[in-house]
């Protein structure tokens, strides 16, 4: 009879045994002794040991069976012969008797404590060397859910032994450099939580594309947590805003997503679990209530700070109770290892069609031919460098994956199986497209590209693009600060590792014209609108029944993603600024736009905002952003006012604002207004008793100084900021900004494009310069020497 302790309750483990259970047993044990107090619930269980995996491998002459077939491996021997072979050794081998009993006393004690005999239980695995800082073999082993009964529980503990040899594990392993004996398993036992009734997920304590610490990402879908980890379905998403949690008066859920959501997995009648559809009622609900993502991010920061790194955390939530539960907690693996000042960035040259679009993964770009697939194929049918389009991805596919130049999948969120691994092995994926298996075919030859945002693209072709490097650690300090242009939400957060001093200038008009979509107005007067736009705007507020408050959560959510990526430096956002013919293109908008014969020096800017005429839409742009600056506390929020003509017209504006929420100074708020009209230089003194600051914007200064019109080819030739009366006017707006104590910034092309540009700025004065990110560090360079010199 073994002496070997070989079955353990959560209670008596901690991070420290990982050798003893695995990380992901370990990992549990730590939580339930040492974040119990935090009040992070963790469901209770017990775990057997690595030893008492050694004492099974011992039984019946099983090692030397499985070392046999490695050295076949090794030999040349099919992966998926060996592997087979392997797992039908151990499924036939009985677990030695004194690990039956202590297993099935460890279970009989749970129930009791629980209250109730033979109770659920999930059954994981949990490898020895799982969640090492330098490897990562989280999913790589079986869990089986719903287990019951003593017999279950003996079955269920062999199949997650036999696990530990999947074609994946042994393939990961030998590429890895592990010993594939020196790897144990313990088995984790663990009452369940009936998500089944309610919902299940996944938690990520940092952005899982850009590496973004001061996020939270959680996922979540209806049922059982597999079919997000599998990817079976499309999850919910919600995104936290981590300095701004602790704080119970604010909303720090900067985003939220609305996934398909079509499939939950539950309890079966007979067996461990089924999967069926979900309802239409489901399918358009969101599974946790703002309460509840608040919940589960605090925990995550909890847990993150106790671990010391970040962290990828499973949840799930009772249907019984309503409680909520961690169920894993292990460190991340992949996006937390790369260097904090090492910036890789591809960018898209060429242009097609965009064929299939959906949730990027990663940042790169992929070219080559489809391959498309219903099942995992042997390697040797899958052409190296193709471009893998499939339904779904599981472990099975992996070695294809490996091969891929990329991976497009019709179903899967950011925690899918596919987007998991291809973080892993760097390659550009496309998970959640929905239909990707319906419109690409074999052969067509596409490029995948993930470097344009949280939304990728497969676009028709094999497109041009580049590729960089870019090391940030040896950046000068510049006295001028250097700034971003920002417009797309969804990309705010790949720039976060620019040394930027905050955003100086954020287009609300992008967020409106690729986030909402419809006009303003359209919303507060829908009866106005003909049936089809009535159709179209119905369609986009699906869920709303306050169409209006659509406008506002999305323009938000928007402008809040770009707040929070330079938090707490300042991100001046700039009010809409369509023209009218622009305007006239967002859904709905036709009744509510006039048709100018010159819309560049129409009803633009300021001018819209006071009007009868678009006052209603301007109230709502006040509303999205008061929401931002008070309820979710991004205070770092500036206003900026574009194409105020008159002084008068900014007093107007001042006012309405003010009758919104948003006076000048309350809260905080700075509002400034654009340099870009001659009388906003000649009677710069004024404006400085208006606005708290001015930002130039340099080609409309330059048309208006001029009388050229910017987008005429026939008098390019004729536009020039560095014209004199250009860089004269600049020179006098800074000169006067400042005897008022008022900074200027400008924000434009042109010092991108030309160092003697920035040289005079710098010059003159100018206390801020702001770019497009990809032109940043070339600018910081440009200022630090114009500083020097």
């Amino acid at each position: 009879m073994s002496t070997i302790r070989q079955v353990i309750p959560f209670s008596g483990l901690g991070r420290g045994d990982v050798g003893l259970v695995g990380g992901k047993n370990a990992s549990l044990g730590e939580m339930i002794v040492n974040l119990g107090p935090a009040g992070v619930r963790v469901p209770d269980g017990f775990a057997s040991t690595a030893d008492a995996y050694r004492e099974f491998l011992d039984t019946g002459g099983l090692r030397q069976r499985i070392t046999d077939q490695i050295d076949l491996l090794n030999g040349g021997a099919p992966l998926d012969e060996v592997g087979a072979a392997i797992r039908a050794a151990m499924l036939g081998t009985p677990l030695p008797p004194a690990l039956e009993e202590e297993l099935a006393a460890a279970y009989a004690r749970l129930g009791r404590e629980a209250g109730r005999e033979d109770p659920d239980v999930a059954v994981r695995s949990s490898a020895t060397a799982e969640d090492l800082p330098e490897a990562s073999f989280a999913g790589q082993q079986d869990t089986y859910l719903n287990v019951r009964g003593r017999e279950g529980l003996l079955d269920a503990c062999r199949r997650c032994y036999a696990s530990l040899f999947t074609d994946r594990a042994i393939d990961y392993r030998e590429r890895t450099g592990f010993d594939q004996l020196a790897v144990a398993l313990s088995v984790g036992v663990q009452l369940m939580v009936r998500s089944d009734l309610a919902g299940a997920g996944v938690m990520f304590t940092l952005d899982t594309e850009s590496g973004f610490p001061d996020a939270v990402v959680v996922s979540a879908a209806w049922g059982l947590g597999e079919t997000v980890v599998s990817g079976q379905v499309d999850p919910d998403e919600y995104l936290v805003f981590k300095p701004l949690l602790e704080n119970p008066g604010l909303d720090p859920v900067i985003h939220t997503e609305i996934g398909a959501k079509r499939r939950k997995a539950v309890y079966a009648d007979r067996g461990l679990t089924r999967t069926l559809d979900t309802s239409a009622e489901e399918r358009v609900r969101q599974v946790l209530d703002a309460a509840e993502v608040r919940l589960l991010a605090g925990w995550g920061v909890v847990i993150e700070r106790h671990y010391g790194c970040p962290m990828d955390i499973e949840w799930a939530k009772d249907g019984r109770t309503g409680e909520i539960f961690i169920v894993q907690a292990r460190p991340e693996t992949v996006v937390s290892r790369r260097r904090a000042t090492m910036l890789h960035r591809f960018r898209l040259t060429g242009s097609g069609e965009s064929l299939v679009d959906g949730i990027a993964v990663g940042e790169a770009i992929g070219t080559g031919a489809v391959c498309a697939l219903t099942t995992a194929v042997a390697l040797e049918r899958f052409p190296a460098g193709a471009v893998l389009v499939t339904g779904i991805t599981d472990p099975d596919w992996e070695p294809l994956m490996k091969r891929a130049a990329a991976i497009v999948t019709d179903h899967g969120g950011r925690t899918s199986h596919a987007a998991i691994v291809s973080r892993e092995l760097g390659v550009p994926a496309i998970v959640g497209t929905g239909h990707a298996t319906e419109l690409l075919h074999d052969g067509q030859e596409v490029t995948v590209c993930c470097a344009e945002g949280e939304d990728g693209h497969v676009y028709a072709g094999l497109l041009d693009y580049e590729q960089s490097e870019i090391d940030l650690a040896g950046l000068a300090k510049t006295r001028t600060r250097v700034m971003l242009n920002l417009a797309d939400p969804a990309a705010a957060f790949r720039w976060w590792q620019l040394p930027a001093d905050g955003v100086g200038l954020a287009r609300m008009e992008f967020v409106v014209a690729h986030q909402v979509k419809a006009h303003p107005m359209a919303l507060v007067h829908p009866d106005r609108l003909d049936a089809e736009e009535r159709r179209r705007v119905d369609a986009l507020t699906d869920g709303y029944e306050d169409r209006t408050r659509y406008f506002t959560d999305r323009l938000a959510q928007g402008i809040a993603r770009i707040a929070a990526s330079r938090w707490p430096d300042p991100v001046i956002v700039r009010t809409s600024d369509f023209k009218t013919n622009e305007y006239a293109k967002l859904v709905g908008g036709r009744p509510f736009e006039p048709l100018e014969a010159n819309p560049m020096i129409g009803w633009r800017g300021a001018s819209r905002y006071y009007s009868e005429g678009y006052r209603e839409g301007f109230a709502l742009e006040c509303r999205a952003l008061r929401r931002v600056r008070d309820e979710m506390g991004l205070t770092n929020v500036v206003v900026m006012i574009p194409f105020c003509r008159t002084t008068g017209e900014a007093d107007r504006v001042l006012a309405v604002m003010a009758d919104e929420g948003l006076p000048r100074g309350g809260n905080g708020l700075k509002v400034y207004v654009m340099a870009e009209i001659p009388a906003n230089v000649i009677l710069a003194a004024e404006f400085a008793e208006r606005f708290d600051g001015f930002s130039i914007g340099s080609n409309d200064l330059t048309q208006l100084t001029l009388g050229v019109d910017r987008d005429s080819d026939a008098l390019a030739h004729l536009f020039d900021e560095t014209d004199p009366a250009v860089t004269r006017s600049i020179e006098t707006l800074i000169a006067t900004a400042h005897a008022a104590g008022r900074p200027v910034g400008l924000c434009g092309q042109r010092p991108s494009d030309d160092p003697a540009f920035t040289r005079f700025l710098v010059r003159a004065g100018i206390d801020s310069i702001s770019v497009a990110p990809d032109s940043f560090v070339a600018v910081k360079e440009h200022v630090a020497a114009a500083e020097r010199a």
